[in-house]
């Protein structure tokens, strides 16, 4: 058998369609490509050609070249040509026409321009039939590797850009998992290692598996990677055992993991099995995308410790319990945005004052590390001010007074409660923020008539509204964080919250954790809630 008969990709023969009415010719011909190796399917007609394709298509086999006589009994060989390359998923297959009449320049035109890749006048030596044959499987292999290039760069590129887009390591990992069994179809897994943190895995979404990793096998995989990055710097791929390797992530065998290492010591491995890659096509993409990954995940690891150390901070700052208050239970929550928002300036306050109880809550607008020094500065403001004057309107005057002084650009709410356990009366001041909702131990609840523009825009603001609590109601605080939605409007976020405060549970304590599992998950913003509760005996005078 001829060694060019084989796809050099496949080690497969060759197939060639012959398409003749006479039989004599189909004999021939036929010969002559089974002796050079080619496996040889003859039909009679254009009719009989068409039929054969089809079948072949759904079969998954379609010929790699037809040979096609020009005068055919249904169809000129032309027409056939023209109808096969008209069909997308026939339209590869190189068509060679032969004649066994004189042919002329106009003759071989008529073929190109039908969309042929070649023509033969025949009788013909044998060996130029075969030649010919061979070249336009030459043609059609390198255009068809041509075309698998250009859909594997394609993705590469579509790659590179999810692997930019990703909020979080995590995402990062999964992402590059993904893209890594896309470019070469076969399952894969992606490490992202930090200096001396914890790996984060990902594993590709669509390739099946028969198993998740077990208990061990990620500090395992973690350490062979390390190992493997002790032997050589840089982005280099090495090949593992598979008796070495987890096979719960890519299965089983041996495995290639392609390795990164930023300067910074961040290090990204790629794993997929062993697998052919002809001609060293799919290699290198993988390493490009391996290098992609690592610098993507350099800011974003920054990033990353940047926020782990503003959060600290934020959390420092606020109380992380509050002062007993005789008469009156307070219970709070603070929850920070999802790991993949930016922080946030959610605060809130309880404060025991000469006039009472001093209840703030606000939001300094913005996701920054600016936000939540910020939001500190007007918590120790709120704090020095109150010694002096509790008065809910005072305050919010003088921090809209402290904000265009300070922080001209910024802006923030803040809503003021002065609670007097010993009558129940309560001052409330609001500058943009949702108002306080009142719940009585008896009645149906409603939110305080309490509305104002934001702080830090120098407006004028209304006189503090005034209402009075029995014993045993309660003053529901919150931030927009928990209820807001969007696309929904915030009066109707409202309404929600309004019906599942009056079915919670009466205790502060236990009216927090009910909210927060009706509205606090998965939230994008930080998430604040104060409650307080006019303790149960304490006489409300008029």
């Amino acid at each position: 058998m001829s060694a060019t008969a084989l796809d050099p990709r496949t080690g497969e023969r060759s197939t060639v369609l012959v398409v003749d009415d006479t039989a004599a010719n189909r004999f021939a011909l036929s010969a002559v490509l089974s002796r050079a190796g080619h496996r040889v399917v003859p039909v009679a007609s254009a009719g009989e050609a068409l039929l054969e394709l089809d079948v072949r298509l759904r079969a998954g086999c379609l010929p790699d070249v037809a040979l096609v006589d020009v005068g055919l009994p249904d169809l000129s060989g032309f027409e056939l040509c023209r109808r096969v390359k008209a069909l997308p998923s026939l339209a590869g297959i190189p068509v060679v026409h032969f004649s066994a009449r004189p042919s002329g320049p106009v003759d071989r035109c008529q073929g190109l321009d039908a969309g042929g890749e070649a023509y033969l006048t025949v009788p013909a030596e044998p060996e130029e039939i075969r030649a010919v044959i061979r070249a336009v499987l030459r043609g059609a292999r390198e255009l068809t590797d041509a075309q698998a290039q250009f859909t594997r760069l394609a993705l590469l590129s579509e790659a590179v850009v999810e692997v930019q887009g990703a909020r979080c390591l995590a995402e990062l990992a999964t992402a590059a998992a993904d893209a890594a069994a896309r470019l070469t179809g076969h399952p894969a897994a992606a490490f992202v290692l930090g200096g001396d943190s914890d790996a984060q895995v990902g594993i590709d979404r669509h390739s099946a598996r028969t198993g998740q990793p077990g208990a061990g096998d990620e500090e395992r995989a973690a350490a062979l990677i390390r190992r493997a990055l002790c032997a050589r710097g840089g982005i280099h791929t090495a090949v593992l055992p598979g008796a070495l390797w987890p096979a719960s992530y890519v299965g089983p065998g041996d495995v290639r993991l392609v390795l990164a290492r930023s300067r910074d010591g961040l290090s990204v491995c790629l794993v997929t099995p062993v697998h052919p890659d002809t001609g060293r096509r799919i290699g290198p993409l993988v390493t490009q995308l391996a290098r992609a990954t690592v610098l993507a995940a350099e800011p974003l690891l920054r990033y990353e410790q940047e926020r782990h150390v503003a959060l600290t901070l934020q959390r420092s700052f606020l109380p992380a319990q509050l002062p007993r208050m005789p008469g009156l239970q307070v219970a709070f929550r603070y929850e920070p945005a999802s790991q993949q928002a930016e922080i946030g300036g959610d605060f809130y306050a309880a404060l025991p004052t000469p006039a009472g109880v001093l209840a703030g809550i606000g939001d300094v607008v913005g996701h920054s590390l600016d936000a939540a020094t910020v939001m500190v500065e007007i918590r120790h403001a709120l704090r020095a001010y109150s010694i002096e004057d509790p008065r809910p309107g005072r305050l919010v005057d003088r921090i809209d007074r402290m904000l265009q002084h300070y922080h001209p650009d910024t802006t923030a709410t803040l809503c003021l409660t002065l609670v007097d356990p010993a009558t129940g009366r309560v001052r409330v001041a609001n500058a943009g923020h949702i108002p306080p909702l009142v719940l009585p131990e008896h009645g149906t609840p409603y939110y305080a008539e309490a509305a104002g523009p934001l702080l830090g825009l120098g407006l004028s603001h209304p006189e503090p509204a005034d209402l009075v609590l029995e014993p045993g109601d309660r003053l529901l605080m919150v931030t927009d964080g928990l209820i807001e939605t969007r696309g929904t409007d915030l009066a109707v976020s409202m309404e929600e919250l309004r019906g599942a405060a009056a079915v919670a549970p009466a205790e502060p304590d236990a009216l927090c954790d009910t909210l927060m599992s009706c509205f606090g998950r998965d939230r994008a913003d930080d998430i604040a809630l104060l409650a307080l509760r006019l303790s149960p005996g304490v006489p409300a005078t008029a």
